[in-house]
């Protein structure tokens, strides 16, 4: 993977910041930056921009194992569009993880100030150019405010 622009980067930075203030606040599991690979069940090999899963699910991983990919997909995933990137890749990436064991996934659209929500057995969800986008019931109290990323 190519590193992404500034401007993506400034983004990126703000998402891992506001949820890592929640997560350590939170406690209840582990979060991952935009360099962590994981290997689906379905033997594709993803790295998303953030994602966080349970330590129950976690633990359950056997160290050797965490030191690669790990055989697991995350309950939380999110994707941070660039302007190079296709969008319905994007959107089918996100399908996938939602089809691989996701619990709940973002697809952050800056350029058009949208973000996607997937969520298993439910349409997507499209919101417009939201103020805050909540991470409940799934990440308890967590509103990541979106328009620090719209910036």
């Amino acid at each position: 993977m190519a590193p992404t622009g500034t401007e993506t980067g400034v983004r990126n930075f703000e998402l891992t910041g506001q949820f890592w203030t929640w997560a350590q606040r939170d406690g209840t599991g582990q979060g991952f930056d935009s360099s962590t690979g994981f290997r689906l069940a379905n033997g594709a090999k993803r790295s998303p921009d953030l994602s966080w899963m349970t330590h129950k699910k976690w633990n359950a991983i056997p160290a050797a194992k965490r030191k690669k990919f790990a055989p697991v997909c995350p309950d939380f995933v999110v994707e941070l569009r660039s302007e190079t990137d296709a969008l319905k890749k994007l959107q089918a990436k996100m399908e996938e993880y939602i089809e691989n064991g996701a619990s709940l996934g973002w697809l952050i659209d800056a350029g058009k100030r949208k973000v996607y929500v997937y969520r298993p057995d439910v349409d997507v969800e499209i919101l417009e150019d939201p103020n805050k986008v909540s991470g409940g019931p799934l990440l308890k109290r967590f509103t990541l405010n979106i328009q620090e990323i719209w910036k």
